[in-house]
């Protein structure tokens, strides 16, 4: 029995990112860890008060049954029942840290518990490298690094502004002024240029546009070829992601604020997106992951990793890829940790290992993440040993 003793919370600032780490430890010394992967916005405190409320749950569980600690959670908690971020972001977190102990315990990689490794290796796609920009040419012309660098894919939002402390600030209340909406398309049309034919680009709107602004812009990205573009509509519009379906030639991506099968079951049956996009830190785990992305192959719909927290949710995004058999490239944030006050979660981060855009997939035991402990100490939120005592 891989019973829980104890849990531990770190609320980690990290730049303007914020992850939420769950240590769990055993009876026998085998710990596993886990993010809650609302690293960036708000409800990181949020995330660290819902682990510790959770916590009397875990302690005492058994981590050679990961499921079974879920569906405890799940159907006694109440709220988790139809319920968002901050509950499923925890609840991920668990999860991941009980699938690191149960395989660290068999000595085998998470993604062999589950029966495949449909990859030795991954492509993986640049996000963030626009960021510093709220120019046209000067915007574009960012992705001129990443491609050097050696990434095929590259994401941006083309809607958003740059702000000082923050990632980016998106779109109000569904609307650009003449001015930024001209931007917003100037943008995407000078980055194709910039990027040439052979670069895949994403769009990502965030829910920004009203229905007029979003018929011109999509008719614009049209144009430009791109792999997708992600969340045209409001995160929880299925209906209107089911009356855009088939208006344009362009494949239509959303899910990283949906939470668990059923959520994904919903947006799946709208028949309005064509590549779903769980969240190993806050869809329900790692095995939420692996049974959402199966219910999308029954859709032929594929799947892509959202994945915007630390180095450990890559880790964590990996194994769930790994075991799933439509994947698309994983997002990840290379340039992340060039902030000054950046804290580095992993003495062994993937994204420091990625060539060419493209990861090998990790034959460590767990997660193949090892927690620089050092690094996330002085973040610690909660003890629960200390607690009880």
């Amino acid at each position: 029995m891989l019973a829980i003793e104890n849990l531990r919370i770190f609320n980690v600032r990290s730049g303007p990112q914020r992850p939420v780490i769950v240590e769990l430890t055993t009876k026998d010394g085998i710990v596993g860890y886990g993010e809650a992967a609302v690293a960036y916005g708000m409800g990181a405190a949020a995330a660290a008060g819902m682990l510790k409320e959770l916590a009397p749950a875990v302690i005492g569980a058994d981590a050679t049954y990961p499921r079974h600690v879920w569906h405890e959670i799940y159907d006694n908690s109440f709220w988790a029942k139809g319920g968002g971020a901050i509950m499923f972001a925890a609840l991920s977190a668990i999860d991941q840290a009980l699938w690191d102990i149960k395989a660290k315990a068999l000595g085998v990689p998470v993604y062999e518990l589950f029966g495949a490794k449909f990859a030795a290796e991954i492509e993986v796609y640049a996000n963030g490298w626009s960021t510093r920009h709220d120019d046209v040419l000067g915007w574009a012309k960012s992705a001129e690094r990443p491609i050097s660098e050696g990434y095929r894919q590259l994401k941006c939002y083309p809607l958003a502004n740059y702000e000082k402390g923050r990632t980016l600030r998106h779109v109000q209340r569904r609307q650009l002024d003449d001015v930024a909406f001209k931007r917003a398309i100037d943008r995407v049309r000078t980055l194709r240029k910039v990027v040439g034919p052979d670069i895949g680009l994403m769009f990502d709107l965030s829910g920004g546009l009203n229905n007029d602004q979003l018929i011109r812009f999509m008719d614009v990205c049209a144009e430009l070829d791109p792999i997708w573009v992600e969340e045209p509509l409001d995160a929880f519009n299925f209906g209107g992601l089911r009356d855009l379906a088939g208006r344009w030639p362009i494949p239509i991506a959303a899910g990283e604020r949906v939470y668990t099968r059923h959520g994904f079951r919903n947006l799946l049956q709208s028949g309005g997106v064509d590549v779903a996009m769980p969240d190993v830190g806050n869809c329900g785990g790692i095995f939420e992951f692996v049974q959402i992305a199966a219910i999308a192959e029954t859709y032929n719909v594929r799947v892509s990793a959202h994945n915007c927290a630390s180095t450990l949710c890559t880790a964590a995004s990996i194994q769930a890829i790994a075991a799933t058999a439509m994947a698309m490239p994983l997002e990840t944030y290379p340039y992340y940790s060039e902030a000054n006050d950046y804290v580095q979660i992993l003495k062994n981060p993937p994204e420091k290992a990625i060539i060419n855009g493209r990861l090998a997939v990790s034959t460590s035991p767990g997660l193949g993440a090892e927690i620089d402990i050092d690094a996330i100490t002085p973040y610690r939120f909660f003890d629960y040993r200390e607690a009880a005592a």
